[in-house]
């Protein structure tokens, strides 16, 4: 049987009219700026289907800048935060694509990093896609994420620092360009693990990435 979580029950806590047109941009703001990580100057949104079409008067527009910048779904800031915004430069787009989940979106922080994710109901949100590699990130586990060169060993590289920890691994995806292209490996974690862990994985050869990325309260 499949486990429901809160959210999928009842709606979260939140300002604006739509779990899933606001309270799930905020959310997926917030795992995007989990993911970058980085101060960033500039940020640029694609909005698809629903999103595009509705999500104007729903707020998904606002609650997507007050995810990036940090505020969470039931903070009052969301309502007026484009007069709040003096640090960041911010851009939309608006597409229809059949292809994409009707609540889409595409997130690319200072030209360098795009993130792509649904908001799929009641505030719940997935991401699929980092910089074109797939991934299945909902918030609900700590995650460690990096990007590598593809070669032999990685799986076990990185499964052996984690377990030295004695933290157990939940969940492992791991996507490729071309064999010996550049790859991706996400390891969804049922403890978080410290910045000694996330230093250990940097220090692998040919990995050029890793990022500790905390799950959604």
């Amino acid at each position: 049987m499949e486990q429901k979580s809160l959210f999928s029950v009842i709606s979260p806590i939140m300002v604006g009219p739509s779990s899933s047109h606001t309270a799930g941009a905020v959310r997926l703001g917030l795992m995007a700026r989990n993911i970058y990580k980085n101060e960033f100057s500039k940020v640029h949104f694609v909005l698809y289907n629903s999103f595009a079409t509705t999500g104007f008067g729903h707020g998904t527009d606002k609650g997507l800048l007050a995810g990036v910048l940090g505020y969470s779904v039931d903070e009052k800031i969301i309502k007026d935060i484009f007069n709040k915004v003096k640090h960041v430069e911010y851009s939309y787009d608006y597409a229809q694509d059949i292809s994409r989940h009707p609540n889409s979106v595409d997130i690319t922080f200072d030209d360098k990093m795009t993130i792509c994710g649904d908001s799929v109901g009641a505030g719940e949100i997935r991401i699929n896609c980092i910089d074109g590699f797939s991934a299945d990130i909902d918030g609900t586990y700590d995650t460690l994420l990096l990007m590598y060169k593809d070669r032999p060993g990685m799986i076990s590289k990185v499964s052996d620092i984690i377990q030295k920890q004695n933290v157990n691994i939940a969940s492992l995806h791991c996507d490729r360009s071309s064999k010996g292209g550049t790859a991706s490996m996400y390891v969804a974690l049922d403890i978080p693990v410290g910045e000694d862990v996330v230093e250990k994985v940097r220090n692998i050869k040919d990995v050029f990435f890793v990022t500790n990325v905390r799950k959604l309260k």
